[in-house]
C-alpha cells in the first residue's frame, strides 16, 4: 500500500511537469489538447491545471492555460544564488564589445549545457540560444570546454544518457573521437565549434574554474563562418575568451 501511494505521488508530479513543459513549447492550450497530448484523462489534467493556477504557476485565459510570470521570479532567484553570475555578466559585456560578436556564458546541469547569459556585440548574429535553454554538450564549444574538465566517469555517464546525436556533418558522433578532442581542449585551454551544431556558425569557448578547481561553466564567442577565419578564429578569439575566463576566475575568488 505504501509503495503504491508513493508511485501515485511521483506520477502526479510528473503530470504537473509535463503540463508545464508542454505549455513552455506551445505557449497555451486547453484541457482537451493537453489530455490528448499527454495521454491523461481530462479530469486528471483539469485537477492539475486548477492546482497550478491556484499556486500562481499558470494563468487561465478563457478555456486555455499559459505559464505565469512566476517563473521569472524563480529564474532570477536561481541566477542570484550563483555567486559568480554578476562577475561573469560584466566580463561578458566587455567581451562582446571587444569582439563585436555574440558572447555567451553557460554551465552544466543534468548532463546538458544551460545558457545563463548572452551579450551582443556590434556585429553579433542572431542565434537559437536563449537564457535557460539547454543544449547537448558534445556539439558546441561551451559544452566541450566543460566536458574537458569533468571527471571521465561523469562524461561517460553523460554520453550514456544523451548519446551523441548528429546536427551537421561536422558533429562529433564517436566516443573515442570526442575523448581525443577533450584531451586537446585541456592541453590548449579552449574549445572550438567548427560548424558542429549549426552550419555557418563557429564558436570558441574557454572553461571557468572555481578556487577549488571545479568547473563552474564556460564562456564563448560565436560568429558567422565568414568572419571566423584564419588567425581571428585560431588565435585572436581564443586569446579573448581565455583572458576573459581568467578575469572571472580571479574575481570569483574575492566575490
Amino acid at each position: 500500500m505504501v509503495q503504491n501511494e508513493s508511485e501515485r505521488t511521483v506520477q502526479a508530479v510528473r503530470t504537473a511537469l509535463d503540463i508545464i513543459e508542454y505549455l513552455q513549447h506551445e505557449e497555451r492550450a486547453g484541457v482537451t489538447e493537453l489530455s490528448n497530448e499527454l495521454g491523461r484523462s481530462k479530469s486528471t489534467v483539469h485537477s492539475h491545471l486548477t492546482t497550478l493556477v491556484q499556486g500562481d504557476y499558470l494563468i487561465r485565459d478563457g478555456s486555455e492555460y499559459r505559464l505565469s510570470l512566476r517563473y521569472l521570479d524563480l529564474g532570477e532567484t536561481v541566477k542570484e544564488r550563483l555567486e559568480y553570475y554578476e562577475v561573469a555578466k560584466a566580463e561578458l559585456d566587455d567581451l562582446a564589445e571587444e569582439s563585436g560578436e555574440l558572447a555567451q556564458f553557460a554551465t552544466e546541469e543534468h548532463g546538458m549545457v544551460v545558457y545563463l547569459y548572452k551579450s551582443k556585440g556590434e556585429k553579433a548574429v542572431e542565434s537559437a540560444s536563449s537564457v535557460g535553454k539547454r543544449e547537448y554538450p558534445h556539439c558546441i564549444s561551451l559544452g566541450k570546454a566543460i566536458l574537458a574538465h569533468l571527471p571521465r566517469e561523469r562524461v561517460e555517464t553523460i554520453i550514456e544518457h544523451n548519446g551523441l546525436p548528429e546536427f551537421t556533418p561536422q558533429t562529433i558522433m564517436r566516443r573515442g573521437e570526442l575523448f581525443e578532442e577533450l584531451d586537446r581542449i585541456r592541453e590548449r585551454g579552449y574549445a572550438f565549434d567548427n560548424e558542429e551544431k549549426i552550419q555557418g556558425l563557429k564558436c570558441v569557448a574557454a572553461p571557468i574554474t572555481g578556487p577549488d578547481g571545479n568547473i563552474l561553466g564556460a564562456l564563448s564567442v560565436s560568429g558567422p563562418s565568414s568572419r571566423m577565419t584564419g588567425e581571428r578564429f585560431t588565435e585572436e578569439i581564443p586569446n579573448m575568451v581565455t583572458r576573459s575566463a581568467n578575469v572571472i576566475e580571479i574575481n570569483t575568488q574575492f566575490s
